[in-house]
């Protein structure tokens, strides 16, 4: 994994800089479907993705789950960062979407590194400022948008950060991404299979065009 995590920050971060992540870094190997951070939680460690796609969500006061925004490799949470810095809780729940390799930065060096480095500090802000604009698409897209309009963008981003037109997701678990019921997603699906967009088959959506 170190090569791979030279590939992907390499080119971000000074020499001395991945060294540094190499020396103190938690590297993890993890599958598709695993809890990689409880809302809840106290943070010890800020995620660096080496590769694969984690999606981030928040919850409700009823346990109803709402889909934020996706992690891709290079990319890291800026909520996470957030929650570090302040020495606070979880106000989000890390699921691996795909197979996906990290390395968890301890929160003393995040902070060291700030001061330290001009790149993290500038990779730092970067961040912040994706996550923020993502964070302002998924209110756009709950305030503005009608239902069958969210669920096609949720097709398309689902089928971009999984590079396959085939999405291996039950009704249930599309609508608890987009805050929705069962009922619902199933009769939009169903729409959308009439209209030639997409096919549904027993366990998984294949994307015809959207």
């Amino acid at each position: 994994m170190i090569q791979e995590l030279k590939a992907e920050y390499g080119h971000i971060f000074e020499e001395k800089l991945i060294n540094e992540i190499i020396q103190v870094g938690t590297f993890k190997d993890v599958p598709a479907g695993f809890k990689l951070m409880e809302i809840g939680d106290y943070i010890r460690g800020m995620p660096l993705l080496v590769s694969g796609v984690i999606k981030i969500l928040r919850e409700d006061d009823q346990g109803d789950e709402l889909l934020l925004y996706y992690l891709e490799k290079g990319d890291t949470c800026s909520m996470t960062m957030a929650c570090c810095m302040g020495d606070t809780k979880s106000e989000i729940r890390a699921l691996a979407e795909t197979d996906a390799k990290l390395i968890m930065v301890p929160i003393q060096k995040m902070e060291e590194w700030i001061a330290t480095y001009k790149s993290w500090r500038n990779f730092v802000f970067n961040s912040y400022h994706l996550r923020l604009n993502e964070l302002m698409n998924t209110l756009d897209s709950i305030a503005f948008q009608n239902m069958d309009e969210r669920l096609i963008g949720y097709l398309k981003e689902k089928a971009r950060v999984n590079d396959s037109n085939v999405i291996h997701n039950t009704h249930q678990e599309i609508a608890y991404d987009l805050h929705s019921s069962r009922v619902v997603i199933s009769r939009l699906l169903k729409k959308l299979e009439q209209l030639g967009h997409i096919e549904l088959h027993r366990n998984y959506i294949e994307i015809k065009q959207l």
